[in-house]
């Protein structure tokens, strides 16, 4: 009985440089060449000749590289290395509209596995198959044939290097001023060329990460909390609701025609309709927000080892207490009590590993009961993070139809994902709801107040875009435009002095962004420091307009 053999394929490895190099350079850069094309425009035959020479170049530059690491026999490795995050990084670039940089690292770095489950698909899997692992295996399947003479072979993919530097020379030669001035007016765009735009994020990503272990800096070490908080009947206790991927476009509260918002429309809040965020993503804003950096010299990496707004409120004696349902605060809450709800896993509230918001009331009653002075509440919310948003409410609040009940959510038509991403808005309402509530329902000990403020907004299919993390300079408003809101008792309105009236008066036409959160909080709680900016504190303005 004959076995079954199967022919293994050989080639030269010059042959096998150049087939792989092809391949990563014209089918793994369908996008990078479709943005290219349109951004020229190719309507010349010199346009049309800049647009090809793209994939000559792109073919140039891995030939030369897989043919210095085929020296030192590397070249199926890094072969191997640039189809993975080729293919995967033209999947999210073509799927989602994002981008490869350092931020994009970072977010994939802090994605847990919840999410990263969440962003399965069929369609993912198949494209990474066909594309990236197929190859992959393709590649260690072929033979290299031995050389006849290793000296000839040096010698050939030497050669090939040269060529394809003068091939680049060249090119650089006839059509520089072309790429000089699509890559100046379109900077983003090399940031779609793979295995480069990967490589080089990673590169960056690794360059800023290496000052995470630096020594704490302390800032604000003369936090205090004023005279005027401490003397009275009752404590002072304040909730700081963080949304998650909340745009303000789809807040009734700022206009939007469908109710969204029809319990805080009911509870008397200072909503600011014009909101900026530090970033576009919960990586960047998150830390922004807490630094007291402003967004134009926020420095992430000196961000990384700095103390921020907890850290100063703690220290004027505030108790405070992040509870958490996000994956992570980023270093925001290091150094305060913090607690991961997602662990708790209730069955009424959670989805294979990630929870609906109100798993962040559980026992937060009996826990403000026994503060024995003031204190300052964080709750961290998923609200509306994608691209599973059909997970993030529950079926009663299903209020908007047909919905988006899949993690393919370019398979969706507009309005049913429309739908969905405002269902998660009525799930936020209801959350920021029930946390005004509980705060009244301790009036009689406590001086309440809310802060409500989204980490960044969400792009759902407006020109192709899907999600968020575009960098914040070509990012769309749908990104960067958060909600904002204010709730302050009766009770903190009459003790401190300060005018609701006003504040609503304020509110309508004041451009503010996060920058605002760090001096608002510090004067909202009213802790005194050389670190508050009280003319960026939004409260200022109408202190002592009561009558």
């Amino acid at each position: 009985m004959r076995t079954l053999r199967f022919h293994r394929p050989s080639l030269s490895r010059l042959h096998f440089i150049l087939l792989f190099a092809g391949w990563i350079a014209l089918v793994l850069n369908i996008v990078f060449y479709h943005q290219a094309f349109m951004l020229l425009p190719v309507d010349s035959l010199h346009s049309w000749l800049v647009f090809l020479s793209m994939p000559l170049v792109a073919f140039s530059v891995i030939t030369i590289v897989v043919s210095l690491a085929s020296l030192i026999r590397l070249d199926r490795l890094v072969i191997s290395l640039f189809l993975l995050v080729s293919s995967a990084a033209q999947y999210f670039i073509s799927t989602f509209g994002i981008i490869i940089d350092r931020s994009m690292i970072t977010n994939i770095l802090d994605t847990t596995p919840a999410e990263s489950f969440a962003l399965l698909s069929t369609r993912m899997m198949l494209m990474l198959l066909l594309t990236g692992i197929v190859p992959i295996i393709i590649a260690w399947w072929i033979k290299i044939k031995p050389a006849r003479s290793a000296l000839r072979s040096v010698m050939l993919r030497l050669a090939s290097i040269v060529i394809s530097v003068l091939v680049i020379l060249a090119i650089a030669l006839l059509f520089y001023k072309d790429y000089a001035s699509l890559f100046r007016n379109n900077k983003e765009l090399v940031k779609s060329l793979s295995p480069s735009n990967s490589i080089a994020a990673s590169l960056s990503w690794y360059s800023h990460s290496r000052t995470a272990h630096l020594p704490l800096v302390h800032i604000g070490e003369d936090a205090r909390q004023r005279a005027e908080m401490q003397h009275g009947a009752r404590k002072n206790l304040t909730i700081l609701v963080v949304g998650e991927t909340s745009r303000a476009e789809n807040f009734s509260l700022g206009g939007y025609a469908r109710e969204t918002n029809p319990l805080l429309q009911q509870d008397n809040v200072i909503y600011y309709p014009n909101t900026a965020s530090c970033g576009t993503a919960t990586a960047i804003s998150l830390p922004c927000m807490f630094s007291g950096m402003p967004r134009a010299h926020y420095d992430d990496q000196l961000a990384e080892h700095q103390e921020g707004l907890l850290d100063i409120i703690q220290r004027a004696g505030i108790k405070v207490l992040w509870n958490e349902n996000d994956g992570g605060c980023k270093g925001a809450c290091d150094r305060v009590p913090h607690q991961d709800m997602t662990q708790l896993n209730l069955h009424d509230y959670c989805i294979e590993g990630e929870c609906q918001d109100e798993i962040l009331f559980r026992d937060l009653a009996s826990y403000i009961d026994s503060l024995p002075g003031d204190g300052l509440i964080v709750l961290h919310t998923i609200g509306s993070h994608g691209p599973t948003y059909y997970n993030r409410y529950p079926a009663r609040l299903r209020k908007f139809t047909p919905t988006c009940d899949t993690n393919e959510i370019q398979t969706c038509s507009q309005q049913q994902l429309i739908n969905t991403y405002d269902n998660t808005i009525l799930y936020v309402d209801y959350i920021v709801d029930k946390a005004i509530k509980l705060l009244e329902s301790k009036q009689d000990k406590f001086t309440t107040s809310l802060v409500y403020l989204s980490d960044h907004g969400e792009s759902l299919g407006e020109n192709g875009v899907y999600l968020h993390g575009l960098p914040y300079s070509i990012a769309p408003e749908t990104q960067k435009h958060v909600p904002l809101l204010i709730w302050l008792s009766q009770d903190y309105q009459t003790r401190y002095g300060v005018s609701g009236e006003c504040l609503q008066k304020n509110a309508r036409d004041k451009a503010v962004s996060q920058d605002n959160l760090f001096p608002t909080m510090l004067g909202i709680l009213g802790v005194s420091t050389n670190v508050y900016r009280a003319e960026d504190d939004l409260l200022t303005a109408c202190r002592g307009q009561v009558k």
